[in-house]
């Protein structure tokens, strides 16, 4: 009896030295995150027949797959998408509720990461993460390892860039709008050689531009997803660099994904991920909207080559990863930003649009009201921006009057516009007064910069900034499948058909890296990850 105790117990022994061997095992050399811009699901769905065996269909075919990802906010945008994914948080924990904000004194809009505090390598422009208050995975990284993991991102903007990375990374890039070459901020102290040499060397983008057009790469009858194109004209656009906007345009087109690859092989190359005693990370972000930001060129050949050749970048970079690290060391997260810019157009002789909303006059009636209300010595509203209408704090203050009521009584006023919905105030968000029809709100506005009233229209309704050199868009803001992929380190593949929360990515990912979720994240890690199989 004694010798079959003595042998289950050895038995047992071995197996759970066993297990925790696998278990250390299943830590990544590497974590890579790769983000498309305005990525569309449904777009790989329709032209998934032009693809090749090891781009879309190797992370569809080899990885753990969700159907969707769903972010809990309205007026998704590239700055807002990437705080959440990268944080786990919404923006009203992490700080950056859009890309822009508006600076009411200086009558313009700056980005959300603007910092003067900061200079530019390779940029004339002043950018800093000070702005994102929450940590991000990059950061928990750091903090982990004592700063032993290397953590860079590579993106087409500085907005992406910098979220992606966090506060803490060795380095964040991204490519500047006027010089074309690869920029950052004196923030973060890291500045590899290499990306140095790609800036100035022969094979920087400047010395390649002249032979550069993009034109399709496909024979045109394989553009068949659309029954709606009707010009057979094949495109044609060439990128001089004397040109008005010549590196904007380029980083809308599929070329700038060649550029994020050029400069994430190089650090693929030098950089020595996954050869350290802790985990490295790595954040790419690509673009898949439309040529020069256009919103109504949803239904082009354009959008498809984009795809195109963003599956043969994929390949690209998914073989070199193999090639230096191992799929099986590594961890490659795949998503997108969950909203996709788009505009309605509308044949002659029909008509959607039910009236139009005009910021401005909205400004000078709620002004006057309020003078009315409160005497004329001063403007109580500071102005309207991104759906919210701002008021003179200060001179409420000054006053001595109450700003709650004073929110309350210009959301009477505002109820009665003509298109006007719904309006919330922002102390109904503050003290928690919300419901589930203002759960958007909170969930994507901040304290810090939120307006004090948020105004929504209703369907059909746009906006007239009542610019005679601007067109009246009228925005689509509909939900976009946004897939979420893990593939590598030992996963095996499997297709989840269902929703999951876009702050569920962040903490799944630190789980999987067994450190803290970053600090603002409140979501489980997702069940699939953490059952070992």
């Amino acid at each position: 009896m004694e010798h079959r105790v003595r042998k289950i117990l050895t038995s047992l022994i071995a197996i759970l030295a066993a297990t925790n061997m696998e278990a250390q095992q299943s830590t990544p050399k590497l974590v890579v995150c790769i983000t498309v811009d305005q990525l569309r699901g449904d777009y790989i769905e329709y032209f998934y027949n032009t693809f090749g065996e090891r781009g879309f269909k190797r992370l569809m075919n080899e990885g753990l797959v969700y159907s969707n990802i769903r972010f809990e906010f309205s007026d998704i945008d590239e700055a807002s998408a990437f705080a959440t994914l990268f944080t786990g948080s919404n923006p009203n924990f992490n700080g950056i509720s859009g890309t822009n904000t508006y600076d009411f004194d200086k009558d313009r809009e700056v980005s959300i990461l603007n910092d003067p505090d900061y200079l530019g390598n390779y940029t004339k422009e002043h950018y800093s993460p000070r702005k994102l208050i929450s940590s991000t995975i990059g950061d928990e990284l750091k903090i982990a390892s004592k700063g032993r993991s290397d953590v860079y991102s590579i993106a087409p903007n500085p907005e992406s860039a910098i979220i992606s990375a966090g506060h803490a990374a060795n380095g964040a890039f991204w490519m500047d709008d006027y010089n074309g070459k690869w920029a950052t901020t004196t923030y973060y102290k890291g500045l590899p050689w290499y990306v140095d040499r790609y800036n100035n060397g022969p094979e920087s983008l400047s010395a390649r531009l002249e032979q550069m057009a993009w034109t399709p790469s496909l024979p045109l009858d394989k553009f068949n997803a659309f029954p709606y194109v009707l010009d057979e004209i094949p495109f044609k656009y060439t990128f001089k660099e004397n040109t008005n906007e010549c590196f904007f345009n380029l980083k809308t087109s599929p070329f700038i994904n060649k550029e994020v690859n050029r400069l994430a092989l190089q650090f693929l190359e030098y950089g020595a991920f996954g050869t350290r005693s802790c985990p490295d990370m790595l954040a790419i972000t690509y673009y898949a909207g439309n040529y020069r930001g256009n919103m109504n060129k949803e239904y082009t050949r354009e959008i498809q080559d984009t795809y195109y050749q963003l599956d043969k970048d994929l390949e690209e970079l998914l073989d070199k990863i193999d090639k230096k690290v191992g799929l099986n060391n590594t961890l490659i997260v795949f998503t997108g930003s969950g909203y996709y810019k788009s505009e309605e157009e509308y044949p002659e002789g029909m008509q959607l649009i039910n009236g139009e909303f005009h910021p401005k006059r909205c400004v000078a009636l709620l002004n006057m009201y309020l003078m009315a209300l409160y005497g004329q010595h001063t403007n109580w509203v500071k102005g309207f921006y991104n759906n919210q209408i701002y008021l003179n704090r200060k001179a409420i203050e000054d006053a001595k009057l109450e700003l709650i009521t004073i929110q309350e009584k210009a959301a009477e006023f505002l109820r009665e516009f003509s298109g006007v919905q719904f309006v919330a105030t922002e102390n109904v968000l503050r003290t928690g007064n919300w419901n589930e029809k203002t759960s958007q709100y909170l969930h994507g506005t901040h304290l810090s910069n939120r307006g004090d009233l948020i105004i929504e229209l209703q369907p059909g309704w746009t906006i007239n900034n009542d610019d005679p050199k601007a067109k009246i868009k009228v925005i689509r803001n509909n939900a976009v499948i946004t897939p979420l992929v893990f593939m590598g380190n030992g996963l095996k593949p499997e297709h989840i058909y269902r929703e999951v929360k876009a702050t569920e990515v962040a903490p799944t990912v630190t789980h999987v890296l067994r450190i803290r979720p970053p600090n603002a994240s409140l979501s489980l890690p997702l069940r699939e990850l953490t059952i070992k199989k």
